[in-house]
């Protein structure tokens, strides 16, 4: 398997109840390495431009209004076959049809505020680790 960055951001919903450093044993038992990460407030061009491909869905401007409601931890996660690795630990986005033990099993209140957001592509995990980190913010 080959060794993969992902993008993870552990939402407000999480942050308000200073999740941060649960969440983290979780991706770390999880064999994955914080190779970059940063408290943050978006914006709301920010994280409408992050989530512009749900533009036309019905949910896009409760999403936006969410994810700017307090502050992120924006992080890059790498590993072997870390994409793949990480949707496994974050859990289905429904917490009701996650796993035992994942993020959005133990920390979600709901299935916009589901504690996390993880890359689901290798395409999509470069763009979003482009649009929050600078090459020089990411040590390996």
């Amino acid at each position: 398997m080959a060794i993969q960055r992902t993008l993870s951001i552990i939402k407000p919903d999480a942050t308000r109840r200073n999740l941060t450093g649960a969440i983290n044993a979780l991706i770390e038992e999880a064999g994955l390495r914080i190779v970059a990460q940063r408290r943050a407030q978006l914006s709301q061009k920010e994280a409408e431009t992050f989530y512009a491909v749900h533009k036309e869905r019905p949910f896009f401007q409760s999403l936006v209004g969410f994810m700017t409601s307090g502050p992120v931890v924006l992080q890059v996660l790498e590993g072997e076959d870390a994409i793949a690795k990480y949707r496994e630990v974050m859990g289905a986005t429904d917490p009701s049809k996650a796993a035992e033990g994942t993020i959005r099993k133990q920390f979600a209140e709901s299935i916009e505020a589901n504690s996390a957001h993880g890359s689901d592509s290798e395409e999509n995990a470069a763009v979003e680790i482009a649009y929050f980190f600078r090459g020089s913010e990411i040590v390996g």
